[in-house]
């Protein structure tokens, strides 16, 4: 998973950047002093190390780089990471070859603010376990433009609601690529019109989570807003999100030449994939 060509990270350093977008290592403490390091006003206010890799000046990366302990450390962080990469995937059951996780939110890491409470820690657990554990799991969810609201106090104490704009740039996602290598795109229909989805590709070390974005300049204005927040509060934009993620990935699943034979749905917001994969057995 490769997004690095425009960090021109100094040697000594390149790993920093396929450790910033693994989001089961950036969670490991042990890493957290490097970050800080580098920018400790950014890591403090996002702990986002792919957006600290993108910001931080050069100068404080070729101090870093001069610090020969320093390298060795992060040569062996990475290492270690690939040798976890390397390592054979678990044998869940004779009959069971994989499986398709599905959750409208994933809690993964403050850097990817897709999740608002315990659904979305539930789902981000599964996977770094999944990781861990050497489980065949491929997770499918949905990347928000804004994601849960953020609680302020105005002055009088009265609760006010804020929705930060996620940038994709500098989350620590990729595009998704199709077996062709392009840009991977999915189309599902709607009432009187289609609907294009991008696809980002988010790493949990061994596990690949897919996220479907509605915001692609080919939709109309109204459309691109489906993927703006999590629980959107409209009834027909809600329910359109949970078309798009059951729908929307299992068509992620096809094209990427994936055959689950599990589809486990973190509560009823999936639903629709029960039907897209009943459809594709017909």
């Amino acid at each position: 998973m490769k997004r690095d060509s425009d960090l021109n990270l100094p040697p000594g350093l390149e790993g920093l950047a396929d450790l910033a977008l693994d989001l089961r290592w950036t969670v490991r403490q042990t890493t957290d002093r490097i970050w800080e390091m580098l920018d400790a006003e950014a890591w403090e206010k996002t702990k986002n190390p792919y957006l600290i890799l993108q910001n931080v000046s050069r100068a404080r990366l070729e101090a870093a780089a001069a610090d020969e302990n320093l390298t060795k450390e992060i040569a062996s962080w990475q290492e270690t990471r690939c040798r976890i990469l390397e390592r054979p995937l678990a044998a869940i059951k004779d009959d069971l070859s994989s499986v398709a996780y599905f959750s409208m939110e994933f809690g993964l890491s403050e850097a990817l603010p897709i999740y608002s409470g315990g659904l979305g820690m539930l789902a981000g657990d599964y996977l770094k376990t999944a990781s861990d554990m050497g489980i065949p799991i491929t997770g499918i969810g949905l990347l928000y433009q804004q994601g849960y609201f953020r609680q302020i106090l105005s002055q009088d104490g009265s609760q006010l609601e804020a929705f930060p704009y996620n940038d994709p740039e500098t989350l620590p996602i990729v595009p998704a690529r199709d077996r062709d290598g392009s840009r991977l795109r999915v189309r599902i229909v709607l009432p009187g019109r289609s609907l294009i989805l991008r696809v980002w590709q988010a790493n949990v070390c061994r596990v690949n989570l897919y996220l479907l974005d509605s915001n692609d300049p080919m939709n109309r204005p109204w459309d691109r807003a489906i993927t703006a927040n999590l629980y959107s509060p409209g009834q027909e934009r809600r329910l359109i999100q949970e078309i798009v993620l059951g729908i929307g990935g299992w068509n992620i699943l096809e094209r990427l030449g994936a055959e689950p034979e599990v589809c486990h749905l973190n509560e009823g917001h999936a639903a629709f994939v029960v039907l897209a994969r009943a459809y594709s057995f017909m």
